[in-house]
This record gives structure tokens, sequence and C-alpha cells, in this order.
């Protein structure tokens, strides 16, 4: 059995940081991308980034600039950095991975951006 497990949500001023942390465990896979998605109250799930096995990297326009993507291959980890953070950027954040074994989803961390 696989599991994303995130970490790092908080709340934080507006121009403020934080890094989000996704591990993937479990056995027998190996990982397609490791990515982000969020949904603020009332919105759907939208795209943040993503970081595939041979390194490359998608990020959604509203967090171009801002946001970094990275990854651990040996901890099987993502992370994302995301700096000059925004109040608009308020969602709930969800890992989200494509393994050999199918798409998975984290529970979410929530990231709130307020003064």
């Amino acid at each position: 059995q696989v599991q994303l497990e995130e970490s790092g949500g908080g709340l934080v001023q507006p121009g403020g940081s934080l890094r989000l942390s996704c591990a993937a465990s479990g056995s027998g896979f190996s990982i397609n991308f490791l990515g982000w998605y969020r949904q603020a109250p009332g919105k759907e799930r939208e795209f943040v980034a993503r970081i595939f096995s041979g390194g490359s990297i998608n990020y959604a326009d509203s967090v171009k600039g801002r946001f970094t993507i990275s990854r651990d291959n040996a901890k099987n980890t993502a992370y994302l950095q995301m700096n000059s953070l925004k109040p608009e950027d308020t969602a709930v954040y969800y890992c989200n991975a494509l393994l050999n074994r199918g798409a998975y989803w984290g529970r979410g961390t929530q990231v709130t951006v307020s003064s």
C-alpha cells in the first residue's frame, strides 16, 4: 500500500513563505511525477505544480516566479517552496502522485495567508 503524507502548512502573513513536503511511502512503487493541487473554499481544485522523475517541471501561471518545486528522489519526497504568499493562495494543498501503480492523493494541508 502506498501513502502520501503532506506537512508544512500553516498560517503566514502576506509576503511570507512556507515550505510544504510530500513524502511517498510504501513498497514496490516507482514515481512518474509528484505534484501539488490546491482547493480554496467554494472553488474547484486547481493545479499548482508538478515535477517529473526526469526533472521536468510544470507550474500554474498564478504561482510562476513565487513557488518552486523540488524533489529528493532518495527520500521519495517533493517540496514546494512558497514565497511572496498572497491571501489568494489560501487553500488546502493536496499532494498528487502518479506512480507505476496508479494515481494517489494526500489528505491535504491547510495554508492560510492572512494578516
